[in-house]
């Protein structure tokens, strides 16, 4: 496990509320959490001997946990500081010799155009300001016969899960908009990706699993 050094980043919407809660994040999302280990697992298969991957928004690391044994290399970033800290710690105390932990802005990415076989992205799309850009810049860093995963916690499932999203936002929570299953893929579809497997996962959020290729690849 490498830490590399963190590039100057532009300051973004919510950075302070994710470094002040890095130290005590999975604590916090326990009540959350029902559906992460399907998440992971499906996101893990769909990965699988994928030789370069990147994760973007990796947080604590859990879905790098599931990611990294079944991977050649992965490039794991987040863009607040803190929540780098604890990612590489974990990385370090699980011997995932294979990973490498990096801050980033996941809207300027410093990798070269098609440079990975895999891109995850585990829970952010809800969470970025510009998802037109943000799809757009994953894209670019993706190889052409290359697989998107973006399992993303859907706010609009339900009236109940739309009404404690709202709950969630009195508290300083950062979201920046509220998907259901329809508007996700279409959100992809949007950004020149085609859905080739989608799961919606049980949970107080649900999460809604998605792999996608680039337009006109073959899955």
């Amino acid at each position: 496990m490498a830490l590399a050094p963190a590039p100057d980043t532009r300051p973004e919407p919510g950075l302070g509320y994710w470094q002040r809660h890095a130290r005590r994040y999975d604590r916090s999302t326990r009540f959350l959490a029902r559906p992460i280990a399907r998440a992971c697992q499906l996101t893990a298969d769909a990965v699988r001997g994928r030789a370069r991957v990147l994760e973007i928004a990796a947080g604590t690391g859990a879905f790098t946990a599931a990611i990294a044994p079944v991977v050649g290399t992965l490039i794991a970033t987040d863009y607040a500081p803190a929540m780098v800290t604890e990612l590489a710690a974990r990385v370090r105390a699980a011997g995932l010799a294979n990973v490498t932990c990096a801050q980033a802005d996941l809207y300027a990415l410093p990798d070269p155009d098609a440079s990975f076989d895999a891109v995850v992205g585990a829970n952010v799309l809800h969470l970025v300001p510009e998802l037109p850009r943000a799809l757009a810049s994953l894209r670019r860093v993706l190889r052409p016969d290359g697989v998107l995963v973006v399992p993303t916690f859907l706010h609009r499932a339900t009236a109940w899960t739309a009404l404690l999203s709202r709950v969630f936002a009195l508290t300083g929570f950062p979201g920046a908009r509220r998907f259901d299953a329809r508007g996700l893929h279409a959100a992809l579809a949007a950004a020149g990706f085609v859905v080739v497997q989608a799961e919606t996962i049980p949970g107080p959020f649900p999460i809604g699993f998605v792999a996608a290729t680039p337009t006109g690849a073959r899955p």
